[in-house]
This record gives structure tokens, sequence and C-alpha cells, in this order.
């Protein structure tokens, strides 16, 4: 080897251009294989799977929506089947204490019927009390009030004895006044469903027709709301 070729293989700064040329040229490769797109066969089948997983899944979740909203009222009589205006049904039953009452009785007066779901329950006892509270008050409107269960004459006798309420109470175990009234439907109870009497008021004016209904009742305060309804009647 002469010694012009000696100097330059050993000149440093020579070398070190040879090796950053390599290695730019190394990294620019590197660059252009790493912004290349993956529009590979499998990429694009994948996505192909995805789409067509997700169209599925679309559709599944829809049909059932579209068959829920189809299908039909489970009970005609839940809560329904009264309107104001109209005329109240008749009806004759068994009270507290023997006898009958009926809608005849009471011809030419106003009346209010409480439909409460069972004797001696904490809601039903505090609504039946409130209503015997006003009693008095009620008559002075020129209105009688009665409550309606599906309850036997005895547990109604129990039930008017135990609180000592003052206003009649009658029994309706095959519920044909419930019904008539639309206070016996469907109910919901901590995701059960179930048929039971749904707590409702109604008001008679003295011409026998429907003058207010109140249904899925709150109690606190439901008696007093009903007397003012009735001496606005």
């Amino acid at each position: 080897m002469s010694k012009e070729s000696r100097k330059k293989s050993s000149n440093p700064a020579s070398y070190g251009a040879t090796t950053g040329n390599r290695a730019a040229a190394a990294a620019k490769t590197a660059a252009k294989k790493t912004s290349k797109p993956a529009t590979t066969k499998a990429a694009k089948k994948t996505t192909a799977k995805a789409g067509n997983a997700a169209g599925k899944s679309v559709v599944a979740k829809s049909a059932p929506v579209t068959a829920k909203a189809a299908k039909p009222v489970a009970t005609a009589s839940a809560g329904t089947g009264l309107a104001e205006g109209a005329k109240a049904p008749a009806f004759k039953l068994p009270r507290d204490g023997g006898g009958t009452a009926s809608l005849a009785d009471y011809a030419g007066k106003k009346l209010v019927l409480f439909f409460y779901p069972k004797a001696n329950t904490p809601g039903c006892t505090k609504e039946a009390i409130d209503f015997t509270r006003l009693s008095k008050d009620f008559a002075a409107a020129g209105t009688a009030v009665l409550g309606v269960s599906a309850d036997s004459v005895k547990a109604q006798d129990n039930f008017r004895d135990k609180h000592e309420l003052a206003v009649p109470l009658i029994s309706d175990e095959t519920h044909e006044m419930l019904e008539a009234y639309g206070a016996w439907g469907e109910k919901s109870l901590y995701g059960r469903k179930f048929l039971g009497i749904i707590r409702s008021t109604v008001l008679i004016g003295p011409d026998g027709r429907v003058a207010k209904v109140w249904r899925n009742v709150k109690v606190d305060g439901h008696a007093d709301v009903v007397l003012a309804a009735a001496r606005d009647l």
C-alpha cells in the first residue's frame, strides 16, 4: 500500500464521513419502510370481518326493539276504562256491619269512592283515617264517602273497629266494581308484575256522572285535595 493510500484510510475525517453516509442511507431506507401504509390482504380481510360483525350486531340489537314495540298491552283494565264525564257504573255490594251499599243509595248526591289495596296496611290505614277525620267536612259539602277494597266483610269490620273509622267500607271480593271503575289492573313491585288494586279515588256528581278521577294516589294530603274538589263541584 502506498503512503497516499495509507494516509487516506487513516484519516479520521474521511472515516467519519463514510460511516455517516452509510448510517444516513440506512435511516432513509427504514423511514420509507415505516411510512408505507399497512394495506396487506390480511389487514383488509380483518377490516371486512369487523365491519360485517358490527353490521350483524346492529341488526341483532334492533330486531328485539321492533318486536317489543309491537307487543300489545298486557291488560286493558290497568287503571283505565273510566273517563271523567262518563256515567258512573252501578254497583251493589256488601259492606261492613252488614247490609249493602249501592250507587242508587246516593242518587242526587255527591259521592266519593276511594279504592285501597288492603285493609290494615300502613298506607291504606292512613288514607282511611284521613277520610274519617274529614267526614264532617264532606257531609257539610253534601258529599258521602265510601271505602272500597277486595277484603272480606269480616276484614272490613276489623279494619273499622281497630281504627275507629267513620266511613262505610265496601267488600268487592269478585273485583267486578274494581274493574268497572278502573281500579283493578297490572302492578309492579320490586320488578315483579301482578294484578291488584290500583289506589284510586273517584268523585261522582249529583247527576251520577264521574266528575274527577285520581289514579296511583299518594296518600299524604290526598283526602284534603278530594274535599276541595267536592266543595267546588
